[in-house]
């Protein structure tokens, strides 16, 4: 199985009191990360709009190893996780510079339409999407 990655490099903005990146902070590198790689599909967020459709996130998880510092370069490998519902869930995994994970985490977008309906089977353009990522990410 193969990943998307994106690098990061940890701004002095996004550093605490504590001198490390404020835990706030991973939640938008996910974003960022998990963007990419859904606007290569026609699946990022602007892209679900013109086709009617929203994804909001209705579940966040995150477990933070080590912590990023200030001008460290961050890779943010994404993936997607198959799912049977009209849901998108987005696997992070953040890596410090030396190689080692600073944090991993999942997102879970559930697909409503423009008014907030829930779908509960994928709408047919976007399993189609949805199938073209899988295969190009090799997920079985």
């Amino acid at each position: 199985m193969k990943n998307h990655e994106t690098s990061i490099t940890v701004r002095f903005n996004e550093i605490d009191a504590y001198r490390v990146a404020w835990h706030g902070h991973y939640v938008a590198w996910m974003e960022i990360g998990r963007n990419a790689l859904a606007g290569q599909f026609d699946l990022d967020a602007l892209q679900l709009i013109a086709d009617g459709f929203l994804g909001p996130v209705v579940a966040l998880e995150l477990k933070f190893l080590r912590p990023a510092r200030f001008n460290e370069v961050l890779t943010i490998q994404t993936t997607l996780r198959r799912t049977s519902t009209a849901t998108l869930e987005f696997i992070s995994t953040i890596i410090g510079p030396d190689g080692t994970k600073c944090a991993t985490g999942v997102t879970t977008h559930a697909l409503t339409d423009m008014n907030g309906v829930l779908q509960f089977q994928m709408p047919p353009v976007i399993a189609e999407r949805v199938t073209r990522l899988l295969a190009w990410l090799e997920v079985p």
